[in-house]
């Protein structure tokens, strides 16, 4: 972060705050209409993909290319475009895909400008619930609702005592694993729901997120409003969060410990 001044983030950020605003217009005005569904697991299971993540990520990415042309940009449905640059914006156009397809309003737009692999900055725009967070430093991030923009922070009364926690296996966790973290099974007493899980977090309205099997665009553009909220964020092992796959998110440092401790047998 040293490498970059507080005014040059902020012009990153305005793009972001103007790009979320864009994205829920262009729901409204495009795709808020019957739409394709297709299956891309080529095997047993199912990955839904709709006609609106496509129009979704073919949008931010004409205005990501418009505003900065040499900047390189890895989507979930189009791929990875490669340039010299070490900025490097990461697109999930419809984060919550199955959720989007049942009519459920928590799914979202996940955006992050990364830096030499680093994710900066983050933009979580939930079009149908017409709010937005994004961060504008590494200790700044906001909820922007009905016109009005709030600071965001992670609950610093958590303990844990009382701690609130939301997870989610996705299908990913066998039973067998699941069986030998009973503890954790026993504290997953509130919902996960998307990324508006990690946003809750953030708002400290929860105090612990686990999610499994999250791919870089699940979670890069998390990671720096979850930082800037005062939250920590961690791989089941302890590793950075941006290596994704099974994530850890807590509202301290003795929680995040306690939960990697009752998560370990499932490693």
């Amino acid at each position: 972060m040293k490498k970059f001044n507080p005014r040059k983030l902020r012009y990153f950020a305005n793009f972001l705050n103007i790009l979320a605003k864009d994205l829920t217009s262009f729901y409204y005005k495009k795709l808020d209409k019957p739409f394709k569904v297709a299956n891309k697991s080529k095997g047993k299971g199912y990955d839904p993909v709709t006609s609106s993540d496509k129009a979704f990520e073919k949008f931010i990415r004409a205005k990501i290319k418009k505003k900065f042309p040499t900047h390189e940009i890895i989507g979930e449905e189009f791929g990875h475009k490669k340039t010299s640059s070490n900025f490097v914006w990461i697109i999930d156009p419809i984060d919550g895909t199955r959720s989007y397809v049942i009519g459920n309003p928590t799914w979202s737009n996940l955006i992050s400008l990364n830096y030499k692999g680093e994710p900066l900055l983050g933009l979580a725009n939930f079009p149908k619930l017409k709010k937005f967070y994004y961060n504008v430093s590494n200790k700044a991030a906001y909820v922007v609702e009905k016109g009005k923009k709030r600071k965001l922070s992670i609950n610093k009364k958590a303990s844990i005592k009382n701690m609130r926690v939301s997870g989610a296996f996705h299908g990913w966790l066998s039973l067998a694993k699941q069986k030998k973290i009973p503890k954790v099974l026993k504290l997953m007493q509130f919902p996960c729901a998307d990324a508006l899980s990690y946003a809750h977090f953030c708002e400290g309205r929860i105090d612990v997120v686990i999610q499994c099997m999250n791919k870089i665009w699940d979670i890069h553009p998390l990671i720096p409003i979850i930082k800037a909220s005062g939250g920590i964020s961690s791989t089941w092992n302890n590793r950075s969060a941006t290596l994704a796959g099974n994530v850890l998110i807590s509202a301290n440092r003795s929680i995040h410990k306690k939960m990697l401790k009752l998560l370990k047998p499932a490693l």
